[in-house]
């Protein structure tokens, strides 16, 4: 089943997502590393809502691949990681998996929030809202930082954006030379203070 059927077909998407019990070890290999950080940080945590978003995104992003020529999966997963060693909650480290999937597939937010409920649905927004903010010569740093976390009404979402350019930056090389730089200068001007301001030590020292 191609990502774009299966975002059509309900009982599908259903259907795919009901396999997952929660109980147990993960019967996906590539997800254990971020589980076992998970259960470091919350012994008790429901797991459930990780497996279902890893699966759903995993399907969703099967095509698509990153200019390293990786499977795409491979950047929400390792976004997903950096947020359990920071010990972020399974709702968190859902939104994360599955945060490109409205704005880079066929998904769109309101069959997000069937499958997976508002509060996913809703940092998943926010992080998408978050991309669109443009970064040029003529915006000044703060002013950029301020609507970032003004639009940013959950702290989550920025934390998940901190991430997500984090990921971005350890992969850089894959990009051009004139977006290798104009990345790093927003990442310098931008996320790093961010990361700061939120006490976020470990992003920030790496920013």
């Amino acid at each position: 089943m191609t990502p774009a059927s299966l975002v059509q077909d309900v009982p599908r998407r259903r259907q795919l997502l009901s396999r997952l019990t929660g109980s147990g070890r993960s019967s996906i290999p590539e997800l254990e590393p971020l589980l076992r950080t998970l259960r470091q940080f919350h012994p008790k945590a429901n797991r459930q809502v990780v497996e279902r978003a890893y699966v759903m995104a995993a399907h969703l992003h099967s095509e698509q691949t990153r200019r390293s020529g990786e499977p795409y999966i491979t950047h929400p997963l390792a976004v997903a990681t950096i947020l359990a060693e920071l010990g972020m909650t399974p709702t968190t480290l859902a939104a994360a998996l599955l945060h490109d999937t409205v704005e880079d597939t066929e998904y769109s937010l309101d069959r997000l929030r069937e499958d997976f409920g508002d509060e996913v649905a809703r940092l998943v927004d926010g992080v998408t809202k978050l991309d669109k903010v443009t970064y040029g010569e003529a915006s000044a740093a703060e002013t950029v930082r301020k609507m970032v976390v003004a639009m940013a009404r959950d702290i989550r979402v920025l934390v998940i954006k901190l991430a997500d350019r984090l990921h971005n930056m350890r992969t850089i090389q894959w990009l051009p030379e004139k977006k290798q730089q104009k990345k790093a200068r927003e990442t310098l001007e931008i996320y790093a203070p961010l990361a700061h301001r939120l006490g976020i030590h470990a992003i920030k020292w790496e920013l």
